[in-house]
């Protein structure tokens, strides 16, 4: 359970002074106090003394929220209403970015905090300066969490009473409510700056038992690292997970662990480019707001500078190996992410001969990359990260390339597997059985994460997923069934509508976006243009002000922008490159001026993947569009689109 600087009932916080709450507070911050938010406690201590008076439950001051790295002014906790209340003190008016910030904590709490799931929470912004308020409730979302009202001083004991006589029966046990556990789903970006900041997996983390618990491979993986360095041994080990079950999370959380060790330090790598540019940029910014909060002056490009060292690209990983042939990394730890993406022998030589001027390059980046890491004298480990059935581009070389790589080049290489690589996904069986009866080899139950993380409203979903493209129309209908109540998809002919409707499901900063596969040539009728070259840091760090920002919902991004990156609601356009023909998928490029069949099964793979990842995207719930086509235009028609659309109505999906 989330910590708070100050915890009592309420009837002990009106009995204690502002002095004795003030300094409660101070005693549990991690910073020396300012003289700003010293004020700003004491504003928000006197204005709730004044406004309480009578009232019965909890009140918590400083409540940490763990998964979006930040603390709730205040959240009172009553028998029949969850309060999180967000103050601005000095402020004159409620700004949208406020209200927005006290919505997320209203729906952070009902979504991760097991007591407050079935509570009605309504989430008040108290603008100390302004003049105009809210005198009633808007009436709350299904879910039970209310629009954030807005509230002065002197209006906040309204605002109170009007939600303590719309609900009446108690709905909450209050002293079990500050016990129950926690259990966030962060995305990628919010796990990584959590845990840059906060140095530990634990604080975000799921703990029920229903789920493998990240802790439990994170420590496994660095109890690994420790014992290589006491016993100066070289080890490769293979991380598996279900689609986001968190691998990248295990792989975040090593690096953060071991960043600031000179023996163990360990570096973040990844071929996937909007993934590192997305979360440098993410770590930078929330590092520099998190300094400029302790009242330090920190440049961006300083900060910047040290995120860089933590997470890489692992292709300028590997270009610092071709400088000096004999010089090992500075790093004794790396984490590859997503290896299975690794260039095989012949893409690596067509790459270095065309870009490095090496001709004749003999091996594939698996192979180069451990021979980088073998340059260590003493030890070093090599943590990869596997994923099965995302592979979107020519050349990847699988995890069995890293496997006969140790196999026939690195026999003194300690190895340790999840027992799930032998799984079909992985496609690493045949070079298992080439490494049977190794002597290094061991296997290790810890090193899989068996559920996914990924959408806390519906694991189910890269179930359905694959049953849909795997044309399983009874098994994708059960599954939707099961998930359609927490994780809504609809279906539309209408661009417009689909828009509309992703707006009104998001609440507060909730991102959301339109996706197309990179093949979509035909939907610049619908202004969807796939030529577009979208920044992934623009459209998915950016606010609602910016045009550039997912939320304008003008450019779509494709498989390759957001693969290993999330939205909370996605709108997935579909054209005709991947066409449903009743018993099965047809698949076409446009090529000039027409769409021609593809034949070559890795390219058809690739393409079905794509759809694999726009489908995914998506935490919270999507909407797909495919058009109704032009009977006048022979590149877009209805022909082309109709079945694929009746498709998903035979399904189940609701057509809007």
């Amino acid at each position: 359970m989330p910590s708070a600087y100050y915890s009592a009932e309420v009837k002990d916080f009106l009995a204690a002074s502002p002095e004795e709450i003030l300094g409660s507070m101070t005693s549990h911050g991690h910073f020396a106090l300012e003289i700003e938010q010293r004020n700003a406690w004491e504003v928000q201590i006197t204005v709730l003394q004044q406004s309480l008076t009578g009232l019965s439950g909890l009140i918590h001051l400083e409540f940490d929220v763990p998964r979006i790295g930040s603390r709730i002014d205040a959240v009172l906790v009553t028998p029949q209403v969850i309060f999180p209340i967000e103050f601005k003190v000095g402020e004159g008016s409620h700004q949208r970015s406020h209200l927005n910030q006290a919505w997320d904590y209203g729906l952070d709490l009902k979504n991760f905090h097991q007591a407050s799931h079935r509570a009605p929470i309504v989430p008040i912004l108290v603008a100390t300066e302004a003049k105009e308020t809210d005198d009633a409730l808007t009436e709350p979302h299904p879910d039970g969490v209310h629009p954030p009202v807005r509230a002065n001083p002197h209006s906040l004991r309204q605002i109170l009473d009007l939600a303590l006589r719309k609900y009446a029966q108690p709905a909450v046990e209050v002293h079990v409510w500050s016990s129950a556990p926690y259990q966030p789903t962060p995305t990628i970006i919010e796990a990584a700056q959590s845990l840059y900041s906060r140095h530990s997996v634990d604080a975000i983390a799921r703990h029920d038992a229903g789920a493998r618990n990240l802790s439990v491979t994170s420590a496994r993986v660095e109890q690994l690292i420790d014992e290589a360095a006491r016993q100066q041994r070289k080890l490769i080990i293979f991380v598996t997970g279900v689609p986001g079950a968190g691998k990248t999370l295990v792989g975040l959380n090593v690096a953060t662990q071991k960043r600031n060790s000179t023996s163990t330090h360990a570096v973040f790598l990844s071929g996937n480019g909007p993934l590192v540019e997305v979360l440098r940029e993410a770590l930078t910014r929330d590092e520099v707001d998190r300094l400029a909060q302790q009242a330090k002056k920190p440049r961006k490009g300083t900060v910047k500078q040290k995120v860089k060292a933590f997470i890489q690209n692992v292709h300028h990983f590997r270009d610092d190996g071709l400088r000096d042939p004999d010089a090992p990394p500075a790093d004794r730890v790396v984490i590859f992410d997503e290896a299975q993406r690794a260039w095989d022998q012949a893409m690596t030589a067509n790459f270095m001969a065309r870009k490095k001027k090496r001709p004749g390059f003999s091996q594939s980046e698996p192979e180069f990359l451990i021979s980088y890491m073998d340059r260590h004298r003493d030890w070093s480990v090599i943590i990869c990260l596997v994923g099965g059935g995302q592979e979107i581009n020519r050349g990847e070389a699988g995890i069995s390339a890293w496997l006969d790589a140790v196999r026939e080049g690195f026999p003194d290489w300690h190895i340790y597997v999840s027992p799930d690589l032998t799984d079909s996904e992985y496609a690493a069986g045949h070079a298992l059985e080439r490494l049977h009866g190794a002597a290094h080899i061991q296997t290790d139950s810890a090193l899989h994460l068996s559920v996914s993380m990924r959408s806390f409203r519906a694991e189910n979903v890269s179930k359905f997923v694959k049953a849909v493209l795997d044309c399983e129309q009874g098994e994708a209908s059960r599954i939707l069934q099961e998930m359609q109540s927490r994780y809504p998809i609809v279906v539309t002919r209408d661009l417009s509508a689909a828009k509309a409707w992703i707006r009104s499901q998001a609440r507060g900063s909730e991102r959301f976006g339109i996706v197309a596969s990179s093949s979509a040539q035909r939907l610049k009728p619908h202004a969807i243009d796939i030529r577009v070259d979208v920044n992934p840091i623009h459209w998915f760090l950016n606010d609602a002000s910016d045009t550039r920002s997912s939320f304008y919902m003008e450019d779509a991004a494709t498989e390759f922008q957001v693969q290993g990156l999330e939205l909370d609601w996605a709108c997935v356009t579909w054209d005709a490159d991947l066409r449903y023909v009743g018993d099965g998928w047809n698949f076409h490029r446009f090529h000039g001026h027409i769409w021609q069949k593809v034949h070559k099964p890795d390219a058809r793979q690739y393409l079905l993947n794509a759809y694999r990842v726009l489908l995914t995207r998506a935490r919270q719930g999507m909407a797909i569009f495919v058009p109704p086509g032009d009977e006048q235009d022979p590149t877009r028609s209805p022909n082309y689109y109709d079945k694929t659309y009746q498709y998903f109505c035979d399904v189940g999906v609701p057509s809007i």
